[in-house]
């Protein structure tokens, strides 16, 4: 009798669960931490409403029924409900290898059209002074180079270019590099407290740790680089924490909580009733630039945005008054 293969072991990826192979598939695909666990957690609700089916045994019908419950019965923005679909199609396209048809037709939560909340230069400068020591520091780079949340607590020593008065951000949304300018205002607080920041490294290494994470495969490539000053983050978490892919004890980027927490606090002692959150900051560099008389195009390659269209909404928000028409009153 011919000899029989052996059976799947629990680590080829036969064996594996079908979430533990989800995960596979977005390391693979070099997307990040945040994304991994937003994907992995919309998937299991998937599973979940259908009575832990398979979703092998399921399709389009299921899918649909999933989204629409989302949007009737959980009213969750649109936002979110295309994050729950992205989920679950990327686990059928790359986990399952089954390409889904997805209907025009399906119930979807509609994205409302709204106008982002800007600050004028005067009521950003009032919240930024009600602030003090890193967070004050963070919000200056948002308002004055235009950075996202999550862009500015990755930015590494590396990325600063202080010659050139620049600051290049790697990898970010859409995984495109670009450079933003550096506010010359700051350069000092900022050289001072890079040297803060290589001080902690350097107290870090003589403990055993020290160690930074790198993105996709620079750390096979370049064994030693995750211990080099360049690669630790600028903005670094107060203690070190177990790095959940890797296993390893390291210390990470401050949480976003700690800035969010912080504007919140500064725009309500500067007595500012608007929403006021870091990305206002960032819609607010946006709409200065234009009123500055910059380029749209300018400041699309500014902010990252791939489509124009993107960056149009600026423009409603500088037409005063609505529609830049003159009230009757006045």
């Amino acid at each position: 009798m011919p000899k029989q293969p052996p059976p799947p072991t629990d680590s080829s990826p036969k064996g594996k669960k079908l979430l533990d192979q989800l995960r596979d598939a977005i390391r693979a695909k070099h997307y990040s931490y945040r994304t991994e666990q937003t994907y992995i957690d919309w998937c299991k609700r998937y599973i979940l409403h259908h009575n832990k089916r398979h979703p092998a045994e399921m399709g389009v019908l299921e899918i649909q029924a999933f989204i629409t419950h989302l949007a009737v019965e959980r009213s969750v923005a649109a936002s979110t409900q295309n994050q729950a679909l992205s989920a679950v199609l990327f686990l059928y396209r790359n986990v399952l290898l089954k390409e889904i048809e997805f209907p025009t037709d399906v119930i979807r939560a509609k994205k409302p059209d709204r106008l982002p909340v800007v600050l004028s230069k005067a009521e950003a400068l009032a919240v930024i002074q009600h602030m003090s020591g890193i967070p004050k520091l963070m919000t200056q780079l948002l308002f004055g180079s235009g950075l996202r949340l999550m862009e500015t607590l990755r930015l590494r020593i590396k990325d600063v270019d202080f010659a050139n008065r620049q600051i290049i951000v790697r990898d970010g949304k859409g995984e495109s590099d670009r450079s933003v300018p550096l506010p010359e205002s700051i350069t000092s607080a900022l050289r001072e407290h890079i040297q803060n920041v290589k001080q902690i490294h350097q107290a870090d290494l003589k403990e055993g740790y020290g160690e930074a994470r790198l993105p996709y495969a620079l750390e096979r490539k370049y064994p030693n680089a995750n211990r080099e000053p360049a690669w630790q983050y600028i903005f670094p978490a107060s203690q070190r924490s177990h790095d959940p892919q890797t296993g390893k004890t390291m210390r990470h980027h401050l949480h976003e909580s700690v800035l969010q927490r912080a504007i919140k606090q500064a725009t309500h002692a500067a007595k500012i009733d608007k929403t006021v959150s870091p990305h206002t900051f960032r819609h607010s560099f946006a709409t200065h630039l234009l009123q500055n008389g910059y380029d749209i195009r300018t400041v699309q390659e500014l902010l990252g945005h791939k489509d124009v269209k993107t960056t149009m909404i600026y423009t409603h928000v500088l037409q005063r008054g609505g529609l830049a028409v003159k009230s009757p009153l006045d």
